[in-house]
């Protein structure tokens, strides 16, 4: 007689979603991710992973997918001032091949994501997950593990997990109460440029090499730039964050596709380093969005269902964590859930739910507050002061080793 099937069923196929689908592949499981987007295209933009998160797809043996698709491998961070000196100057440490801090095209990661996830390799454990386009998730019974979809449709698993982002429909099922994104006081400028483009402007080379594989934060006056290359140095990705009282249009867009003005951008950096505003000029394009996190939820869990990624804990981009947190997560459920080889029970699924929570919710709460805390001075979470320095930062973020070990470390303090 052929063993019941372990369902899985994931909301959401964005990095959160495709990494969970990836991480839980295995033998007599059955995982399907609903995706409410038609085409499953991502917008051009860069996504970092720092060491955390590619030490974990290097352990699930994703290091040879990642590879071809592009990624720049960062040395460090180094930060200037706004007159364009450079005042500090972070390595990263290289202690464990496979796990650099690397820059990604965002779509070239969410291709290897997908590939890893959805591709019927044989090398890959189990069968491949399927995704389902449009396919909007509107609500859920968490006690059963159904979803309901926009157009009625009802989906079952034994264990559902909601990646639908930070404007998640899941979170009020899991959580009891509407919980919106916050915005956060802070708008965001997205430049992506060929890195060529820029090494043809001698006011830019003259003071900065674009193409050198560092991460470079220029900071003053309450604003800041965060830059570096990406696709193997082929392109160079900007963001820069303006406070929104020192905003010159209004950002209230929720959407990463919406255009800003380079006017605009230009006088809010009026007093910075020409050679800063010469990257600025040479965009074909210019993306602008408020930028929205969440404060710490009550919980992710509920039943057989639970939130990750930004569902769960969306956070500032300042510290370049968003997407490797999304991976802890995974990682965590892979590892709470790798000894199911049956059909399990809603029991077995909310402890082994409820013991993911625990292991992540201190660590990504804390992460939240930090990258708050490098926007705007003066952050505390849950009455508690934040103030790791950088260094500090990279220690905490980027030795991690996995739920597990992490589990262990914190029942032994």
């Amino acid at each position: 007689m052929r063993q019941p099937v372990f369902e899985i069923v994931i909301i959401g196929g964005g990095i959160a979603g495709l990494a969970a689908a990836a991480g839980l592949r295995g033998p007599g499981r059955s995982i399907t991710i609903l995706e409410q987007s038609s085409q499953h295209r991502e917008i051009g933009a860069a996504i970092s992973l720092q060491q955390n998160a590619s030490s974990i797809l290097a352990k699930w043996g994703l290091s040879d997918i990642l590879r071809r698709y592009k990624g720049s491998r960062d040395h460090g961070f180094r930060v200037y001032n706004a007159q364009g000196e450079r005042v500090r100057e972070i390595p990263l440490s290289r202690d464990a091949p496979d796990a650099d801090r690397v820059v990604y095209h965002r779509v070239d990661l969410l291709d290897a994501l997908k590939e890893a996830a959805l591709s019927p390799d044989s090398e890959r454990p189990g069968p491949p997950a399927k995704l389902r386009l449009s396919s909007r998730t509107v609500s859920c019974d968490c006690a059963a593990g159904s979803v309901t979809l926009e157009d009625g449709t009802v989906i079952t698993g034994d264990l559902v997990i909601a990646a639908d982002g930070i404007h998640s429909n899941l979170r009020k099922c899991v959580t009891g109460t509407h919980t919106e994104a916050t915005p956060t006081g802070i708008s965001a400028y997205r430049i992506v440029v060929p890195t060529e483009t820029l090494k043809q402007d001698p006011d830019i080379t003259n003071a900065f090499d674009p193409a050198e594989t560092w991460t470079s934060m220029v900071m003053g006056f309450d604003r800041r730039v965060i830059m570096g290359p990406c696709r193997e140095g082929s392109l160079f990705s900007v963001v820069a964050l303006v406070p929104d009282e020192h905003m010159h249009e209004t950002s209230t867009a929720k959407s990463w596709t919406t255009q800003g003005s380079l006017e605009h951008l230009l006088e809010s950096f009026d007093v910075f380093a020409p050679w800063l505003k010469s990257i600025f000029k040479s965009s074909p394009s210019l993306g602008l969005w408020q930028l929205r996190d969440l404060d710490p939820l009550p919980t992710w869990t509920k039943g057989r269902v639970i939130l990750i990624g930004d569902a769960a804990h969306a956070m500032l981009p300042t510290m370049g964590q968003g997407a490797s947190q999304s991976i802890e997560d995974a990682e965590a459920l892979q590892a709470f859930f790798d000894d199911v080889l049956h059909k399990p029970t809603a029991e077995e699924v909310g402890d082994r739910l409820r013991e993911t929570f625990m292991c992540r919710y201190e660590r990504a709460s804390l992460i939240q507050a930090y990258s708050r805390q490098q926007a705007q001075p003066a952050t505390t979470q849950n009455g508690k002061s934040v103030t790791l320095d950088p260094v500090q930062f990279q220690e905490y973020s980027c030795k991690y080793k996995g739920a597990r070990e992490w589990a262990a470390q914190r029942a032994v303090c």
